[in-house]
């Protein structure tokens, strides 16, 4: 989505305007219609000066946009100006996105992120039972599987999980009550394929 980007790493202490191009460009052809590049033909042109460019994303500063702007009530008005040559629409406001890239930054969100996967992998651990929904889709499953078919699903989606492969003589309904939810949508998956 685009929006208003201080991001030092990309683009210094510049506040931008991250632009993605297949959205202006549609917004440029709907508007204009005159086949041009909408960046080169009429951004530029009206004083934006562009930054970055790639990856389907054009970064742009100029005044009206990001220079000279209160930052509390940011819109991208005077980019629609000057891409569609018709005054801007844009009733909302905009908030500024802050990318921090410094060095302890990237510890930090790891950090986060590795606290919100480890209580995902513990609860897993835990071996949380199915749910009613996975149980309940696997008994469709399993008559369309076959027993040879599900016992070697099954063993394969119970190993490592701490659930017991399947008894020769055990019931299906017993096998999957025994499946924790992780174990359930391995099986799931494994007889979902051909």
């Amino acid at each position: 989505m685009s929006g208003f980007t201080r991001d030092t790493k990309h683009y210094g202490d510049k506040l931008v305007y991250e632009a993605l191009g297949s959205k202006w460009s549609r917004y440029h052809s709907g508007h204009c219609g005159c086949g041009h590049n909408w960046v080169t033909e009429h951004a530029e042109p009206a004083g934006f000066t562009v930054v970055r460019s790639g990856n389907g994303w054009v970064a742009l500063t100029g005044p009206g946009l990001t220079e000279d702007v209160d930052e509390s009530a940011l819109t991208a008005n005077a980019l629609w100006e000057a891409v569609t040559g018709k005054p801007g629409t844009q009733d909302w406001h905009d908030s500024v996105n802050v990318v921090d890239r410094r060095e302890n930054a990237g510890a930090k969100s790891r950090a986060a992120n590795d606290a919100v996967s480890g209580g995902r992998r513990e609860r897993e651990a835990k071996g949380e039972p199915a749910t009613a929904a996975q149980l309940k889709y696997l008994n469709t499953l399993v008559g369309k599987a076959g027993r040879e078919r599900f016992d070697a699903a099954f063993d394969k989606a119970v190993k490592g999980t701490g659930v017991e492969p399947r008894g020769a003589e055990e019931k299906t309904q017993a096998a999957l009550g025994r499946l924790t939810k992780a174990a359930a949508r391995k099986l799931i998956t494994a007889l979902v394929r051909p």
